[in-house]
């Protein structure tokens, strides 16, 4: 096997349960494997990666995303909540949204995902849509890690008042989704030279039937791959759990038997307990207690108001928290420093939400919900998934703790290379294969496409404009 030591001035190594800093250190990959980390290597080697003036840390694992549509919020949703729905966009801009989007401008966002995602340090992702086959043709195509999985349920929301959220339900109570989600797994799961692999997600927690998600639940663990599932993301879902249960959302998924350590619940974020739900309940120790995870995707609910009561509480209370990016900006460097940030501000206190608890739960955390002790970590035995950061640019320096500078200070331009299993994916900040005038220009020219149909879906027929006026009026001559 091919043997390639790589020497930079800064590592964060793993070592006695946790990430440590190394300086001047060196990592010796075989292949795909990490096979050595330390001061220095008396072996021999094939070749040598000068990284001295680099920064070498785990890639970082997404936990929750949506790429074939994600891109599509930018210079839309933002500003906008409808109060009527405690701020959740789901009900109006998402369905107006997804009305409007042609198969050829899903496909687009997928592919300018890709490089977004890999940009930004992502190196595994999970991906929750409906266009999988092209989504692994396109992660393969890159090289990204990535677990795909086809979103089924017994029904979708709607609206057709703005005021109140009603449910459309299936015949078949989403039995042909969950067929068609199970032949997926069973023909993508650990292909690809094993960097794809696949999971199953029914979509929403109020969308699903009990019958499904027990059927989910058992297909899962026949199958070996883990189980997502939104829950807990919005004020009307929470007040509809309730309403048709007397249970909160995640009492009830723990009733049903749904939660476990294979379980990535996103976003959890408005639990009972939380001051918008004003319910109470512990939902954040039930989430504990039954070793539950976690996708915490920060920005998607800060940039409306709404924050996690909070990031901080959920760690010390036992939960296992990952990071996700869900919506625009697919970014993970943003992600953890959103995540950090909103928490301290809601806990009122600096000492908490650190850069090394938000840096972990983006790497050791989010391995540890796909069950892989080969992940997130630069160890022996290790799949060799590395990025490689700048350590003198101008957004980086002066360079202490490295770990603080990424999350507090870097840039999407300080990620300088990528690497998955041993393998570059990037380097020098261009991701092989992808194009980024050409990726914008099918991707604008998806959301043109978009903005022109949004009255087709929207309940009262109203126009991009109406939805989302722009945030200057025209300039008159």
């Amino acid at each position: 096997m091919a043997r390639t030591l790589i020497r930079a001035k800064h590592v964060i190594g793993y070592q006695s349960g946790g990430h440590r800093h190394l300086r001047d250190g060196v990592i010796v990959l075989e292949d795909d494997r990490i096979v050595h980390v330390g001061g220095n290597f008396e072996g021999t080697v094939d070749k040598v990666i000068d990284a001295t003036d680099r920064i070498v840390t785990p890639g970082f694992i997404n936990t929750h995303a949506h790429l074939t549509e994600s891109p599509l919020d930018k210079s839309f949703v933002e500003d906008r909540g409808p109060r009527q729905f405690y701020l959740s966009g789901l009900f109006e801009f998402l369905t107006a949204r997804d009305g409007a989007i042609t198969d050829r401008a899903r496909r687009a966002c997928v592919d300018f995902s890709i490089a977004e995602l890999i940009r930004t340090g992502t190196t595994t992702v999970m991906e929750i849509g409906g266009h999988g086959e092209h989504v692994v043709e396109q992660a393969v195509r890159a090289g990204l890690r990535a677990y795909v999985g086809e979103g089924y349920a017994s029904g979708r929301w709607r609206t057709d008042d703005g005021r109140t959220v009603r449910y459309a339900w299936r015949e078949d109570d989403g039995a042909a989704g969950l067929a068609h989600a199970i032949a997926f797994v069973q023909r993508h799961d650990r292909t690809h030279g094993d960097r794809i692999r696949a999971f199953l997600t029914p979509l929403q927690v109020d969308t699903c039937s009990a019958a499904l998600l027990e059927q989910s639940r058992a297909a899962a663990t026949e199958l070996g791959v883990p189980l997502a599932l939104h829950a807990s993301q919005s004020v009307p879902e929470f007040i509809e759990m309730t309403r048709r249960h007397g249970r909160t959302p995640i009492e009830w998924l723990a009733d049903i038997g749904f939660l476990g350590p294979d379980v990535i619940l996103g976003h959890a974020i408005l639990p009972g307990g939380h001051s918008w739900t004003n319910y109470h309940a512990d939902d954040v120790g039930i989430l504990a207690d039954t070793g539950t995870n976690v996708a915490h995707a920060v920005w998607v609910f800060a940039r409306r108001g709404l924050a996690m009561e909070s990031y901080a509480r959920y760690l010390a209370r036992g939960v296992n928290l990952t990071i996700a990016t869900d919506t625009c900006p697919q970014s993970m460097i943003e992600a953890l420093r959103w995540t950090a940030v909103v928490s301290k501000i809601v806990d009122r206190r600096t000492e908490v939400a650190t850069a090394a608890d938000v840096f972990t739960s983006a790497t050791l955390g989010g391995a540890k919900a796909l069950g892989r002790d080969d992940l997130g970590r630069i160890a022996p035995g290790a799949k060799a998934d590395l990025l490689f950061w700048k350590g003198a640019s101008l957004f980086m320096t002066p360079l202490r703790d490295p770990v603080r500078n990424i999350v507090y200070s870097a840039q999407a331009e300080d990620l300088d290379a990528v690497m998955v299993d041993g393998d570059w994916i990037m380097q020098g900040g261009v991701v092989p294969g992808f194009d980024p005038a050409a990726l914008a220009a099918a991707l604008q020219a998806g959301a043109e496409h978009m903005w022109a149909h949004m009255q087709d879906q929207d309940w009262a027929g109203r126009d991009i404009e109406a939805l989302s006026p722009a945030s200057f009026a025209p300039f008159r001559p």
